[in-house]
């Protein structure tokens, strides 16, 4: 699963004032199931559970959780058994209508849930034996993915031939792909992170994992926290998509494209600007409640 890399970057279509071009790393090829900074997040997390013998692999998110998704397709593709802890119980006896959690079912995991109150405490010793006493022994990866092992594989994101961009730019998580980023970044470039989550936070879980100072983040284009989105967001994005045939989804990717090309009318970037936006995948925003047309 992690040998094959089918990335490249691509020229937007936009007529851009000041000479600036954008391109776009197309993570979201990566893999037809695990795309995007899921894949590599996940790749030295399982390497290193089958290297110290897991046979379980257990991890949390929310009940539409890119996540959750990716870590059961990789779970099954790589044939090590994943359990998923999602947040909040009231789909704990119905999930079918919820295209995420019924494919990670079919995918092989199984399926628990924390009410929300507990969901607040997962890291804290009492949950972890509470759920080791009822699933066993197993390889933790927390929420989102984001450690030590997922920073190594986010790091392989930008290539030698990134060394032409001026900035790069991508959505920011829970900030181990940021941290990635900024870490494998060269001397010339300016890491931007646009955050999908309310709240400045994230300064302080970057800090944990980056090496370097050549970073920030646009605060203002959330559209009022995770998972949270608006018509005018939406058509935003079927718009960029007709023009260029690229398609962002509306949690993450979305909200940082809108996010800079607003910046770009502002003047934030000089002119002759090279932008490297990172395609981190998560197409499953939209869904049969969200038409891309």
């Amino acid at each position: 699963m992690f040998e094959n890399e089918n990335v490249y970057n691509e020229q937007l279509k936009l007529d851009l004032p000041n000479g600036i071009t954008v391109f776009v790393k197309r993570e979201d090829l990566l893999h037809n199931e695990v795309s995007g900074n899921k894949f590599r997040k996940l790749k030295y997390n399982i390497l290193k559970a089958q290297e110290l013998g897991y046979s379980k692999l257990l991890t949390f998110g929310g009940a539409y959780s890119n996540h959750i998704a990716a870590t059961a397709a990789a779970g099954r593709i790589c044939g090590i058994e994943t359990i998923g802890i999602i947040r909040g119980d009231e789909l704990e006896d119905n999930y079918v209508g919820n295209e995420t959690l019924t494919k990670a079912v079919e995918d092989g995991m199984t399926l628990g849930f924390l009410s929300r109150t507990d969901y607040r405490l997962k890291a804290t010793p009492e949950i972890i034996e509470r759920l080791e006493s009822k699933y066993g022994e197993f390889y933790l990866v927390p929420e989102g993915g984001t450690n030590e092992e997922a920073v190594r594989g986010t790091e392989e994101i930008l290539k030698q031939n990134d060394e032409v961009f001026d900035y790069v730019c991508t959505a920011v998580g829970t900030g181990g792909t940021i941290a990635g980023i900024i870490n494998s970044s060269f001397d010339n470039q300016t890491i931007i992170g646009f955050p999908a989550l309310k709240g400045d936070f994230l300064y302080e879980d970057i800090r944990k994992f980056a090496t370097k100072s050549n970073w920030e983040l646009v605060l203002e284009y959330h559209f009022g926290g995770y998972a949270k989105y608006n018509e005018e967001l939406l058509s935003f994005l079927r718009e960029l998509y007709n023009q260029t045939g690229v398609l962002f989804d509306p949690i993450y990717n979305g909200k940082m494209m809108y996010g800079l090309m607003e910046e770009i009318k502002k003047g934030k970037f000089k002119e002759g600007s090279k932008i490297l936006v990172i395609h981190t995948g998560g197409l499953q925003g939209w869904n049969e409640k969200i038409k891309i047309k």
